[in-house]
């Protein structure tokens, strides 16, 4: 019940800050769901969850002549014999999750069902009964930790439909009970219902998971079931609004992968079981996503990791997977790379690594795509809402090619982490300037408590950490003072018209009570050259500012700037003001504090400027970062 009210405070205290500067209007669905309307329009028989006899016909077609979806199928059956040697599923709760288990019966059940149904063998069928019993049969799906029940309300769905005619009636009734005991009926339970009306990712998977429970459950409880997916259908657009309003996910792009994914299978089902998607799709953002999902990704092959971005060095197959959904709508052929897909697909199986748990799901959307167009992405990028990012870059296909993404926005955002005004930047093939990304919750929980990783009030031991604080991120940090928490940065330039293209940032919100004002400019001077101007003017008790890059790189200092080395390219720091100014490096590997993320050869450069060097309390701090 703590962990509930804490949920609600900070989603009602990040919505009440971020809509007064981001101006929300909600998006309004079509919703004509009653309990008439559902018994009319609900398909009545299986399966009915994402697949259609439709597009299961089809499926099985591609699946004879489509190389794509015969790789794809093939590693979702590695998968499903794997779990053949292994044993059932237990509760087994990690600190405050169940989540792990409800994600591995997600990816059991619908690697089994799906693999089932496309090549039926009864061994498939009696493993799928097994794992069902098995989660049907624990005390309970954990609904202090509602993510836990989305997910296993959605696995043990797609079991029952999938497996249709495959199945006993009595694991169908066993699993109705428990979908009817252990999900639908507890989300409507006070205490409970923290993530109804939350804007972020606990919307879309909870919704998400108990829709499909309702629909299931539909011959049940009709009533119910059309109360629950009319709640669904009218408050998803409260998550919708973090796409708005060009679709860059406030929480980074992991998170994007995660909640996106649940709203994306939340659509295929409504399609399939009613034949509407009640227009959810045309929120504003919401398709201009999956560009932004694309564009954060640098040519090295890393995304920007800002926020609660896990480390990432490809494009996996879940985020591939998330796309295929947007490359079947649109028909354009930029969203699904098939070659790539094949390829990393083929990797995969010969590895032992876990499909993504949607896998079955993603099979389907795979399936029904048919090449219409080959879209292309822009070299210059920026969006607003409640996170805002720019991305500048040189070429698209070039793995040395000049890369540039600028981070806006607030710390008070949804996993969100004072590393307002940090950038990363790529230049020849290296991320010179790093994002240190996200740490394990469960671990971080256990030692500082559940209550102050999740705070994000000004003063939350949260801060403390490397991957959250200001002192760890690309930024500006002023008489070493945390940033103000909500203060929030927009773009006030974007430029791309000139051969120099610049991205201004207004950081004033940020430093409040620190500076009077201050502007980071951003100016790419050519395909090698980036230039970082901040403008400031300081505040009567400000001792000094420091200007900080995070990297891994070697680093030699020199008069005036620094040499970073790394992977045999080097990069030229140089202090073009104020003068007479030095770079000092402050080792980060170790970290301070014994249970932060610890990151190989991590260090901070960082120009530390006196107050006095700045004139009646004006001036610039001007740094240049040059490529051979």
């Amino acid at each position: 019940m703590k962990l509930t009210i804490l949920f609600l405070f900070l989603c009602i205290s990040y919505t009440g800050v971020l809509s007064a500067q981001v101006h929300d209007k909600l998006f309004v669905p079509y919703n004509p769901i009653t309990t008439a309307w559902l018994k009319q329009h609900i398909r009545k028989s299986s399966p009915k969850l994402i697949l259609t006899k439709s597009i299961e016909k089809k499926l099985k077609s591609k699946l004879k002549n489509d190389e794509l979806t015969k790789s794809y199928f093939q590693y979702l059956k590695k998968n499903a014999d794997e779990v053949l040697d292994l044993p059932p599923l237990e509760r087994n709760q990690v600190g405050r999750r169940l989540l792990g288990v409800s994600r591995e019966a997600l990816r059991r059940i619908g690697a089994l069902a799906m693999v089932n149904r496309m090549q039926p063998d009864q061994k498939y069928a009696d493993r799928l009964e097994e794992e069902i019993n098995a989660v049907c049969g624990f005390s309970d799906w954990n609904p202090s930790h509602f993510l836990d029940v989305g997910e296993m309300a959605l696995a043990v769905s797609l079991g029952i439909d999938w497996g249709a005619g495959y199945i006993s009636d009595n694991v169908v009734k066993t699993a109705k009970k428990a979908l009817m005991d252990k999900a639908l009926k507890v989300s409507f339970e006070e205490g409970n219902m923290g993530w109804v009306n939350a804007r972020m990712n606990w919307n879309q998977v909870c919704h998400g998971g108990i829709s499909a429970a309702a629909i299931m459950l539909a011959d049940v409880d009709p009533a119910l079931s059309a109360k629950a997916i009319s709640r669904a259908v009218d408050k998803l657009p409260l998550a919708l609004t973090a796409y708005a309003p060009d679709g860059a996910y406030p929480e980074g792009p992991s998170y994007w992968d995660y909640g996106t994914s649940y709203s994306l299978l939340g659509l295929s089902m409504y399609e399939s079981a009613f034949g509407t998607d009640f227009k959810l799709p045309q929120a504003p953002g919401f398709m201009e996503s999956a560009d932004y999902r694309l564009i954060v990704i640098g040519p090295t092959g890393a995304y920007f990791n800002y926020s609660d971005a896990g480390d990432n060095t490809k494009m996996g197959l879940g985020t591939r997977g998330n796309l295929a959904w947007f490359a079947q709508k649109t028909g354009d052929a930029l969203y699904l790379d098939k070659d790539a897909f094949i390829n990393q697909t083929k990797e995969e199986i010969q590895e032992k690594g876990k499909i993504t748990r949607l896998g079955g799901i993603v099979l389907v959307w795979l399936s029904q795509f048919e090449e219409e167009k080959q879209g292309t992405l822009p070299l210059e990028y920026k969006a607003g809402g409640h996170n805002p990012i720019a991305i500048i870059r040189s070429e698209n296909d070039n793995k040395a090619a000049f890369y540039l993404a600028i981070k806006g926005g607030a710390g008070i955002v949804n996993h969100g982490n004072m590393d307002v005004g940090s950038f990363i930047f790529e230049l020849d093939g290296v991320r010179w300037s790093i994002d240190p990304g996200n740490q394990s919750y469960n671990e971080l929980e256990q030692i500082i408590g559940s209550k102050n990783l999740w705070d994000r009030t000004q003063n939350s031991q949260r801060w403390s950490l490397v991957t959250k604080n200001n002192y760890c991120h690309s930024t500006l940090t002023v008489d070493d003072k945390l940033h103000v928490v909500d203060g929030f940065a927009e773009f006030t330039e974007f430029s791309t018209e000139k051969n120099e293209k610049t991205a201004v940032l207004d950081l004033s919100p940020v430093f409040k009570g620190q500076l009077n004002s201050v502007s980071r400019k951003f100016v790419k001077k050519d395909d090698h050259t980036l230039l970082i101007e901040d403008e400031l003017e300081l505040e009567e008790s400000t001792e000094f500012v420091i200007w900080a890059m995070m990297t891994q790189a070697e680093v030699t200092t020199k008069p005036g700037g620094a040499i970073l080395t790394q992977d045999r390219k080097t990069l030229n720091l140089e202090i073009v003001m104020p003068g007479e100014l030095q770079v000092s490096v402050v080792a980060l590997d170790p970290p301070p504090l014994y249970y932060d993320k610890k990151i190989d050869g991590l260090k901070r450069i960082e120009i530390r400027i006196p107050a006095y060097v700045f004139e009646n309390n004006k001036g610039k701090i001007s740094v240049e970062l040059k490529g051979n």
